[in-house]
């Protein structure tokens, strides 16, 4: 005999509604990866999601929503892996030059270019243009990225001021979302061993800028 108590109402509901929420977003993100874009529908959302239109909307406001959650996801790789490339560099001192050049360094360590690529490539709607709104939410999504990172940077230095490490980081990412547009003017948008260099070349551009200053900005 299972003498298992019964779960409350309460907890199967929301236990349903937890699952709904993934279902929509794990729908969401393999559109996306097999359209190769975002031009979807609601209707083709909550039919892959085995849910109703209006299921979709008692979770969600609107479909940009649901994208943001999907974005946040493909951009985890970048968190990831420059906390992993934080964490197996030697400890520093809290002072804002040394945090710095450990994030710079961990930066270097890890690929930015195929996961924001990817990104923007995803942002765009059926014929590849991205929507105004679709532009904000790739906005929206990497600031969330430099949100996370400041984070794991005040972990890792308790004693540095929030203020400088949230400039910090916030100036290395969103430099980072500019330096991809001038990458793809560069380069059309190939990802070969020629783009990669040019965007490391990019790259150290917005690191030296943003620890030296824009007085640091020579002509090209």
């Amino acid at each position: 005999m299972n003498d298992r108590p019964i779960p409350p109402a309460t907890d199967r509901r929301e236990a349903l509604k937890s699952r709904h929420r993934r279902a929509i977003i794990d729908a969401a993100a393999a559109l996306t990866a097999e359209r190769g874009d975002t031009g979807f529908t609601v209707e083709q959302l909550a039919e892959r999601a085995d849910v109703s239109r209006r299921t979709v909307f008692n979770h969600f406001r609107s479909l940009d929503d649901i994208l943001l959650e999907v974005f946040g996801r493909m951009l985890e790789e970048i968190v990831d892996g420059i906390g992993a490339n934080l964490d197996a560099a030697d400890d520093g001192t809290d002072d804002g030059a040394n945090i710095f050049d450990s994030l710079a360094d961990a930066i270097r360590d890890t690929d930015l270019l195929t996961p924001i690529t990817r990104l923007r490539h995803f942002a765009g709607q059926g014929d590849g243009t991205p929507s105004a709104s679709r532009a904000a939410l790739f906005e929206r999504a990497m600031t969330d990225v430099g949100t996370r990172l400041s984070a794991i940077v005040m972990r890792r230095h308790p004693r540095a001021d929030p203020l400088v490490v949230d400039l910090m980081c916030g100036a290395v990412i969103g430099g980072g979302a500019v330096i991809v547009e001038h990458w793809e003017r560069i380069t059309g948008g190939a990802l070969d061993d020629a783009s990669r260099r040019v965007w490391s070349t990019l790259l150290e551009r917005i690191l030296t800028v943003t620890r030296d200053g824009y007085g640091s900005v020579g002509t090209t």
